[in-house]
């Protein structure tokens, strides 16, 4: 497997020497009380501390290590584009190119970066290699996983700096949806599978904010039709799952489509926020008091207590500053219809 080569911002830093390591601590422990980022460096330092003295096994702490230094180094990749609009894309290491959905992965990738978004994938070959194609070395992360077949990365991400090689998927796992705005599902195994079921229960149960998740096949291919009847016959209809849960997801043929779906989301729906029990909903273009109304009355089983209010920011958010001008959809939100939320992110967006 090749190794990425390192830019001047991710090659790691040299061992520490004791007296570097006992004056950073001592910085630390003298930093204000106020100050949040130093408060949760203390608490990492604390649990470090805590690992010591449980006795662990080594087996426990490497795990542990190793998840730390993948996520510090992943991290410190992905900060440098923060402000930049990410499509993670999953699908077959095993398509080949001359697959009708291989050339719709290029297709796709091509169209969203003329749209200013950039592309994860899994760096390696089949639908990742054609995404990363279509994308351009410059627009590409690929996220690796160390494996004894398959995984290899391909030509367009190798060497690149934006080439992270994980040797855990959960890690792994973590940085596709954690950096992703939108989510494209191809045809693939099992491991297409195990990351769009994923990326669907982290969506169904709020553990994740909401974002498009799109399933794209070729035309004439059934990949994601046939799945479908599945989850409709086998989950919706056992009563495993709710109606309402069927509209997480989108099937789509072409890249046209699923690049549609994905700006249609974003096209008056901007983040959320939560300030203790109540959801701030940012949205790009505000709202009238009568659509304001017909909300309360089509969403209103969202609300714990109290009505939808149209306002600014709530004091909490004022620390966020390029956000400060938005329009807000403030409410009380049960925490439980995930599904339902998005439902009601549609319904804003096609106001």
């Amino acid at each position: 497997m090749n190794t990425p080569s390192k830019s001047p911002q991710t090659r790691p830093r040299p061992t520490l020497s004791k007296d570097e390591i006992l004056h950073q601590i001592g910085t630390l422990l003298e930093s204000p009380e106020d100050d949040l980022h130093a408060a949760l460096m203390k608490e990492l330092l604390t649990g470090l501390l805590k690992l010591h003295d449980a006795g662990l096994d080594l087996l426990d702490l490497k795990i542990v290590n190793r998840a730390v230094k993948e996520l510090r180094h992943a991290f410190g990749v992905f900060h440098g584009y923060r402000d930049r609009q990410k499509i993670s894309i999953f699908g077959s290491a095993r398509t080949p190119s001359d697959d009708p959905n291989y050339q719709l992965a290029y297709r796709f990738a091509q169209a969203v970066v003329q749209h200013g978004f950039m592309v994860i994938t899994g760096g390696a070959d089949g639908i990742m290699r054609a995404a990363q194609e279509g994308a351009g070395r410059e627009n590409s992360f690929g996220v690796n996983i160390m494996l004894p077949f398959e995984q290899g990365p391909n030509a367009t991400i190798a060497d690149d700096p934006k080439l992270i090689t994980f040797k855990y998927f959960f890690t792994r796992k973590l940085m596709f949806q954690k950096e992703a705005n939108a989510i494209a599902l191809f045809p693939g195994g099992f491991g297409t599978h195990d990351e769009g079921f994923e990326i669907l229960t982290l969506a169904q149960t709020g553990k994740s904010d909401p974002q498009p998740i799109v399933c794209l096949q070729a035309p004439g291919c059934d990949y994601w039709d046939d799945w479908s009847a599945f989850v409709t016959e086998q989950l919706l209809n056992r009563k495993l799952i709710n109606e309402e849960d069927l509209s997480l997801y989108t099937i789509v043929n072409s890249a046209d489509a699923a690049l549609e779906d994905i700006l249609r989301f974003y096209r008056r729906y901007h983040s959320i926020r939560f300030v203790g029990r109540q959801m701030a909903m940012r949205l790009k273009k505000t709202i009238s008091a009568e659509q304001l109304d017909q909300i309360q009355e089509r969403f209103g089983d969202l609300l714990t207590e109290g009505r939808f209010e149209l306002r600014g920011p709530l004091e909490e958010e004022l620390d966020e500053p390029a956000l400060r001008d938005l329009p807000r959809l403030v409410f009380s939100f049960n925490r439980r219809s995930a599904s339902r939320l998005r439902q009601l992110i549609n319904h804003l967006n096609g106001l």
